[in-house]
């Protein structure tokens, strides 16, 4: 088992601790009320060998509906209002079982019920490993964007157990493939070529074998702690994790979420590499190197043809990123390294660029 430790927050990974995380838990949360949150399908696969985990403490089981359109205020409503009538209190604490959206959603119900409660990740699909339970991000979506209303709000435990990838669908670890490759981008390089040379093996039916996805995991858990480490509320360097998120967040909006998350970064790792190499700082080059690796994953390389570039170039407005009418980019300048660090690494771009870069991928990709 391995721990790493991250403003507060203790991370565990290890083959096995779904079933064996009555000890750390309990420690992590003495005395605590526990209620866990989770989706239609991930409850039915691991709620009740965690709950048994934690024997004899009860727990309470409240679920959503799986997928990003569960993500809303009306859900975490619904989710404080079943807590408020069952009687939790600030001696309480939430346990999130699932993806992203069970993270993301669960962990912004404990940071607001009773003005903030403790909480524990236990992520269960790769991308939320690797990703969204890292670093103390939590929120909601909006009618306007992804993630405008939300909090940090850092859990007091993340549990991660590798085994967990055989019971995930093939077209969810190409979805977690995705941040992975961009932590291979803005971090290291070493990391991009691992995963292009092990990408069959990642990619088998029933999931990586147990030693290649414990390695997987931990590794990306080791950059995004890293990044998050240096810069914990994002003022410089952790804006780097938002590479391929300006764009990728306005494709996956603007596909009404039928898009995965994962697909919708692999198109906005190519696309912002493009406006990299537009705009300077980044060798032409790159762009299609990152869109080799994204397309060899399964994952897609160009903008949907039903969307426009001015369509494209509006989403990215309302993203967090936009600042004085310029929106601000995270941009590569080579594998493993990123542009702007003298500018807190956030490069404004001119709309004409947006347009050049979007309207290139959709019609060369």
């Amino acid at each position: 088992m391995a721990a790493l430790e991250l403003h507060g927050s203790r991370i565990l990974i290890g083959a096995g601790l779904l079933d064996q995380c009555g000890a750390q838990l309990h420690a992590a949360l003495p005395g605590r009320r526990l209620a866990i949150i989770s989706d239609e399908v991930v409850a039915p696969l691991y709620a009740a060998r965690v709950a048994a985990a934690l024997a004899p403490s009860p727990v309470t089981i409240l679920t959503i509906p799986a997928g990003e359109a569960s993500k809303t205020r009306k859900n975490w409503s619904r989710l404080t209002d079943e807590l408020l009538d069952a009687g939790f209190g600030r001696d309480s604490a939430i346990i999130a079982l699932g993806g992203g959206v069970v993270g993301d959603l669960a962990g912004f119900v404990a940071a607001t019920y009773m003005r903030g409660i403790p909480f524990v990740q236990m992520p269960t699909s790769l991308l939320a490993m690797i990703d969204a339970a890292i670093g103390g991000k939590t929120g909601v979506d909006t009618r306007a964007g992804k993630n405008l209303v939300g909090a940090f709000h850092h859990p007091a435990l993340v549990i991660v157990d590798p085994r967990a990838l055989s019971t995930l669908p093939l077209s969810h670890v190409r979805n977690g493939l995705a941040e992975a490759i961009k932590h291979g981008v803005i971090a290291s390089r070493a990391e991009f070529e691992w995963i292009a040379s092990n990408l069959a093996a990642l990619l088998r039916e029933g999931g990586p074998a147990i030693g290649l996805a414990d390695r997987l995991v931990r590794r990306n858990i080791e950059i995004k702690a890293a990044i998050v480490a240096r810069d914990e509320r994002e003022g410089g360097v952790r804006k780097t994790l938002n590479f391929g998120h300006t764009i990728g967040h306005a494709v996956e909006s603007l596909s009404g979420y039928a898009m995965l998350h994962g697909e919708c970064i692999a198109v906005g790792m190519v696309v912002e590499a493009r406006i990299a190499a537009l705009v300077g700082v980044a060798d032409p080059a790159l762009a299609g190197t990152i869109a080799q690796l994204v397309g060899a994953a399964g994952l897609p390389a160009s903008v949907p043809e039903s969307m426009t570039a001015a369509a494209v170039l509006e989403g990215t407005r309302s993203d967090k990123k936009a600042r004085g009418g310029f929106v601000e980019y995270a941009l590569p300048a080579a594998l493993g390294e990123m542009a702007g660090a003298d500018r807190g690494y956030a490069i404004p771009v001119p709309d004409s660029t947006v347009l050049e870069a979007v309207s290139e991928s959709r019609a060369t990709l």
